[in-house]
């Protein structure tokens, strides 16, 4: 039996392994980890399990049903896309609590702790694809202290 497996994880993808656990070299973990690039995921895992059957398949056959079994897992698997973020701390007098929401809102950050009083503290992750534009609002207000955390 070979449990064999790929897996690409993190926001930039360099963390990955593939393993052929004793199969011929490159004949199984890296079939598997090419269908999870070609799909460009990361924060994914595929193991394929291969029981002898009795049946030699060769080098050619055993890529051939590896990258097919991890293309059957990628295609029946619901992909679930999460915005990388970024984040940070806001700081402001209740007073513009509104805009600050508003703009929190209008780029769909996340929030992550929040403190509301006289003086408020939002803790929040900003996608990265709306990063700049949302800093650019939010530094634009006044009375509001911006802080990477």
């Amino acid at each position: 039996m070979h449990y064999c497996f790929g897996y690409r994880i993190g926001t930039d993808g360099n963390n990955f392994r593939s393993s052929d656990d004793g199969e011929p070299s490159g004949s199984a973990g890296k079939p598997i980890l090419g269908q999870i690039d070609s799909k460009e995921l990361t924060n994914t895992a595929i193991v394929v399990v291969r029981y002898f059957g009795g049946t030699l398949l060769g080098v050619p056959g055993l890529i051939n049903a590896y990258k097919t079994s991890a293309s059957f897992a990628l295609q029946s698997t619901p992909i679930i896309k999460n915005p990388v973020l970024i984040n940070y701390r806001l700081q402001f007098d209740y007073t513009i609590m509104n805009d600050v929401m508003r703009v929190i809102k209008k780029h769909e950050c996340v929030i992550n702790k929040q403190e509301m009083q006289l003086f408020c503290t939002i803790e929040c992750g900003i996608p990265k694809s709306n990063l700049e534009l949302c800093l650019l609002q939010l530094n634009n207000m006044k009375g509001l202290e911006l802080s990477a955390i």
